[in-house]
């Protein structure tokens, strides 16, 4: 069978480095060990019933058959302008300043596509969201580091970026809550950004997906709610997270009128919008009750205090993430990334994300997901402990 070679575009496209670690895991699971997965970032819970039920009854309306218009419901976009305003505060124009989503991932791909040139600069968090990377490739754009770094709170530095490098950016990528550090943006850090984008003429891109999960009572801000964040860039936003909806890839993007064109205009000629069924039970979810959002926090609370508490408890100096539903641990003493989530899986059956996936600057670190329950948590912990690595603490 002959094989045809691929485009350069497709050669372009990083390393798919969670693939690996997702059949390691596959491998062990196979040998027969019951191994803890907490190297995902797949929500493990169900989407509320009531949205479930929304879906089940607009699926039996003959009109959610027939192609959606290509932009988007109306009624989704209104929803999505509701409850902006609700949550944040932030008023938007729902026939402007909504874009609809195949999910925060398909968006955050198209960004660069839409606003980079070939050889032009994008700013990217590293350590950050690998699929970062994926669009800054397939726009043959030039990636641009922004360290993140414990010492300035897992934010960047913006003083650390060249004249030569901000003039040369058209875009940047920013998280928080943060994946992969569980840090949090503060107002002073995002009027600061909003500063540097005026004056360089950057587009910033607000990655949202973790805007629900906020520990200890701190809600996690929108960027839009900053004086003059719309006329520089945009959010996206994911019901992935929010609403344990990930496998329904629906979503929104929110902000500069220009931006938010520029996403439609790509998708006219890619999709002809999202299952309307789908669409309707994404309204019943942002205008619905928020009980089940309050719950939801409120386990990955009790989560987050099993994992910290029991690994400090053994000896591991870790800290708590503020925001969104990862914990960022430092590496002990005498391992990499690599070697410590190699260890944890051979050893102890117990499945991290090596913090060097992230990027350079994640060396050091594994990432841990708060996406089991506190007994699997509190049982991953007593596995770690029995491998010792902390036994000469002082």
């Amino acid at each position: 069978m002959k094989t045809f070679p691929y485009a350069d575009r497709l050669d372009s496209l990083p390393k798919q480095f969670f693939a690996e670690l997702t059949a390691n895991v596959q491998r062990v699971v196979n040998e027969g060990h019951d191994v803890i997965n907490l190297g995902q970032g797949n929500p493990d819970r169900a989407t509320p019933e009531h949205i479930v039920d929304r879906l089940k009854a607009s699926a039996e309306n003959p009109l959610n058959h027939r192609y959606s218009p290509f932009r988007g419901m109306t009624s989704f976009k209104e929803a999505v302008a509701l409850f902006y305003k609700r949550e944040y505060g932030v008023e938007l124009d729902p026939s402007r300043e909504v874009a609809i989503l195949f999910g925060g991932k398909a968006g955050l791909v198209e960004i660069p596509q839409c606003l980079v040139n070939p050889g032009e600069s994008v700013l990217v968090p590293d350590p950050g969201y690998p699929d970062y990377l994926s669009g800054v490739a397939l726009a043959d754009a030039e990636m641009k580091v922004m360290p993140l770094l414990e010492k300035n709170d897992f934010l960047p530095d913006y003083s650390q970026l060249s004249e030569e490098e901000l003039e040369g950016s058209k875009l940047m990528f920013l998280n928080y809550p943060n994946n992969p550090t569980g840090a949090v943006a503060t107002s002073a850090f995002f009027e600061e950004t909003v500063k540097l984008a005026v004056a360089h003429d950057i587009c910033v891109v607000h990655d949202f997906a973790y805007g629900a999960i906020g520990f200890e009572g701190k809600r996690p801000k929108s960027f839009l709610e900053t004086e003059g964040a719309k006329d520089v860039g945009i959010e996206i936003y994911t019901l992935s997270k929010t609403y344990n909806m990930a496998g329904w890839r629906v979503g929104f993007a929110v902000g500069n009128e220009s931006v938010i064109e520029a996403i439609n205009l790509m998708q006219d000629h890619m999709y002809v919008s999202l299952f309307g069924a789908i669409q309707e039970a994404a309204v019943t979810a942002l205008l619905g009750s928020q009980e089940c959002v309050r719950d939801q926090l409120e386990i990955y609370e009790g989560r987050r205090h099993a994992l910290i508490d029991g690994l400090k408890s053994i000896g591991w100096d870790v800290d708590a993430p503020a925001g969104s539903f990862f914990a960022w641990l430092k590496v002990p003493e005498g391992f990499t990334s690599m070697e410590l989530s190699t260890l944890l899986l051979e050893k102890a059956h117990v499945a991290v994300a090596p913090g060097i996936g992230f990027g350079d600057h994640g060396e050091g670190y594994v990432r841990v997901g708060l996406l089991t329950s506190e007994e699997r948590l509190q049982e991953a912990v007593k596995r770690i402990e029995n491998l010792h690595l902390f036994d000469n603490r002082d």
